[in-house]
């Protein structure tokens, strides 16, 4: 299970074992076990009802959910495969920049002043810009001595809003981070054991977001198109402008291989997907399904995106086009993952979901640990904080509506941390299925905006959809004949 400890103040999530339990073995229609019994393996990860507190991980935590029993209940002989995601991607076993002795997560929660977390965040910005070249670390060092005295307005807002949210992460984590060690999830013995290097697979640039750029060229799609699914059968290969131009659905029990321009992707069994940018979200409306969940990931914009041209953002005005009235249940619960700027996290709470038409109704954090336990950045970290935060909020429809609909509302409080070993591979966020099952209905419909990678019972969407589907970011466990 995804959920390793469940307390008061939040879950300690295993990403990775999330991952390998969406059950990615691929095998084909002559191999297949029988219906009945995957039937029964599959159904704790449809949906987004899953089960949630305190859960013992497997000895081996790579371990995917299918019983390796059920794979040798076969009809016939044909080949099978099972691929289990690189776990080198969680291997995060020191922190990217170390906190001074006395800020450990493990001496307690001292207050501190917003004095003292501006003098451990030049403290952090001078060990970390000590690893640069000495070219670098003048210039740097320039720019630190000019801006000691001098915060602009949106430091000093982000320094406001850590004063108080600082004491709930710090303990909450601690408690959390406890929890794991008494179970043996997190090892801070082996923290200087690994020297394994996180390397990412050369294939990254693979041209997702360009596809989406050439599909502009290809005809439009409108409510009259009589294709609003593709469901994958037992061949790879998919015509770019078939997976662009409607949903692609995995409606089988087994994990699915496609080729996408001479790319090879997993595809989770019970999943879907729509590739597209946000100019092409037509396709996703005419799947005509409609929403309990939606989980918002939005690119946004910000001064390092606009220097470094390698990813995309979204302006304010943009994010605010997405049809999510359009697409969302009465009732429907939604998640927007937000940056540490409180420019952002006021546009969501003021702004973006008086639009939709979303109350807001918490913020949750979601803290980064190591594998032993620590904080991946010092927690009063000027520049880079170890925690990222997510507004959830609930769509308000019509009175009558919202009436017949109240009995399946369930309270969603106000504060949560959600902690685990993050994946070293950029914006690969941990998994809300377990942590949400314990405020929605069994069986409702879930779809992530803006998402890289698919998961058992949901529709995904976005330009980069299938990236960490690629098949180079999973090892190949075992191959049966």
């Amino acid at each position: 299970m995804s959920v390793v400890h469940r307390l008061a103040a939040g879950w300690l999530v295993d990403h990775l074992s999330f991952i390998n339990q969406c059950g990615y073995e691929t095998c084909d229609s002559f191999a297949c076990p029988s219906s009945a019994a995957l039937n029964n393996s599959v159904a704790s990860t449809g949906g987004c009802h899953a089960t949630s507190g305190v859960v013992a991980t497997s000895s081996w935590r790579g371990g995917p959910l299918l019983d390796p029993g059920d794979a040798r209940e076969t009809e016939g002989k044909r080949a099978k495969k099972r691929y289990v995601f690189r776990d080198e991607f969680f291997d995060i076993s020191k922190p990217h920049i170390a906190a001074a002795p006395e800020k450990q997560l493990w001496q307690g929660c001292p207050e501190v002043s917003g004095t003292e977390v501006q003098t451990n965040s030049s403290r952090e910005e001078h060990q970390d810009g000590a690893k640069s070249e000495a070219g670098d670390c003048v210039a740097s060092a320039r720019k630190k001595r000019k801006r000691k005295c001098v915060y602009n307005q949106g430091e000093l807002d982000a320094l406001e809003y850590h004063s108080r949210v600082r004491k709930l992460i710090w303990e909450g984590t601690l408690h959390l981070v406890q929890e794991g060690l008494k179970s043996g999830f997190l090892h801070p013995a082996t923290a200087e054991l690994s020297s394994r290097k996180n390397v990412v697979p050369g294939h990254t640039g693979c041209g997702l977001a360009e596809l989406c750029e050439m599909a502009k060229q290809f005809p439009s799609v409108n409510e009259s198109d009589h294709q609003a699914v593709h469901v994958l059968d037992d061949e790879t290969s998919i015509p770019e402008q078939d997976v662009l131009s409607c949903v692609t659905e995995n409606s089988s029990n087994w994990a699915k291989t496609v080729v996408l321009m001479g790319q090879k992707y997993l595809v989770p069994p019970k999943s879907s997907f729509l590739l597209s940018d946000i100019s092409c979200l037509q396709p996703l409306l005419n799947y005509k399904k409609k929403y309990d969940v939606i989980v918002i990931d939005p690119p946004w914009e910000n001064k390092s995106v606009k220097r470094s041209n390698r990813y995309s953002y979204l302006s304010s005005w943009q994010i605010k086009q997405i049809p999510v009235p359009a697409l969302a249940a009465p009732n429907c619960l939604v998640v927007t993952w937000v940056t540490n700027r409180q420019k952002h996290l006021r546009f969501v709470k003021d702004e973006l979901y008086p639009y939709w038409s979303v109350k807001t109704l918490a913020e949750w954090h979601w803290v980064k640990i190591t594998r032993g336990g620590e904080f991946v950045l010092p927690l009063d970290s000027l520049h880079k904080k170890p925690y990222e935060v997510l507004v959830l909020g609930r769509v308000q429809g019509h009175v009558k509506e919202a009436l017949r609909k109240s009995e399946d509302v369930l309270p969603v409080p106000e504060h949560k941390l959600i902690v685990s070993i993050p994946c070293s591979l950029h914006s690969h966020k941990p998994p809300l299925t377990g942590v949400l099952a314990e405020f929605i209905k069994p069986d409702v419909e879930c779809l992530e905006l803006f998402a890289r990678n698919l998961q058992p019972g949901w529709t995904s969407w976005g330009n980069e959809v299938l990236k960490f589907q690629h098949i180079d970011y999973f090892t190949l466990l075992q191959n049966e004949n």
